[in-house]
């Protein structure tokens, strides 16, 4: 029985295995990125989209979830906080950078991003990147702000891995190519379509007869007997 046991081990040690999902979880997240072809020869081919094995794809699914929960709750704060903000650079700018430092709003402004500050360090914990840490939280996370759950999806490949024949499988953001059902609409008759389309009422059958003797073809009169 499986009683508090929890997770794959996928025959790897505690570190090992943490260590190859938060690569993973990475490797998400980074493909969302800007590259530039001709400058970096290791560029995704589709954003959003990592192949590996199912167990370690459904693995890697839970801590990639769980990164984007924490800075969907972070974006909340952030948005309070951009109202106490200033665009003064401390460098650049530093007269106006240091009056808005010596200000209220600056209090407040640190207040109402002490969560995202908290959220930052927590994914970054998870992930160990900083990059991956950036785009989480200014591209990835706002895409499912109105979404609760289920923001990767698991898709297996019917081809296997070359050598070992492992099963392999999708592991990409839900909402950039979900599938549109397309249906038909239904057709809409008019009456007189109806009445001349549909089946024709039985005639009764005095009124057949005498339709079948004016549609019948004329013959020639009989020759009267000489007299």
């Amino acid at each position: 029985m499986r009683h508090r046991r929890k997770g794959r081990k996928l025959g790897r040690t505690s570190t090992h295995r943490q260590a190859m999902l938060r690569n993973l979880a990475t490797s998400l997240f980074l493909t969302e990125g800007d590259f530039d072809s001709s400058v970096d020869d290791n560029v995704p081919k589709v954003k959003g989209r990592v192949i590996t094995t199912v167990p370690k794809a459904k693995e890697a699914r839970r801590v990639v979830e769980r990164c984007i929960t924490i800075a969907r709750k972070a974006l909340k704060h952030q948005e309070e906080a951009q109202q106490y903000g200033t665009t003064a650079h401390r460098h650049r700018d530093e007269a106006e950078y240091r009056k808005w430092r010596a200000s209220d709003d600056w209090r407040k402004w640190s207040q109402a991003m002490a969560p995202v500050v908290n959220a930052r360090r927590r994914a970054m914990q998870l992930l160990g990147d900083k990059e991956a840490v950036r785009i989480l939280f200014e591209t990835v996370a706002p895409r499912f702000v109105d979404r609760d759950g289920g923001y990767t999806r698991v898709l297996r490949l019917a081809k296997p891995r070359l050598g070992d024949a492992g099963e392999r499988a999708i592991l990409e953001f839900v909402g950039v190519r979900d599938r549109v059902i397309e249906r038909s609409e239904k057709p809409a008759f008019s009456e007189e379509d109806n009445g001349r389309d549909g089946p024709q009422s039985e005639q009764p059958a005095e009124s057949a007869d005498q339709s079948a003797v004016q549609d019948a073809p004329a013959t020639p009169a009989e020759e009267q007997p000489a007299q």
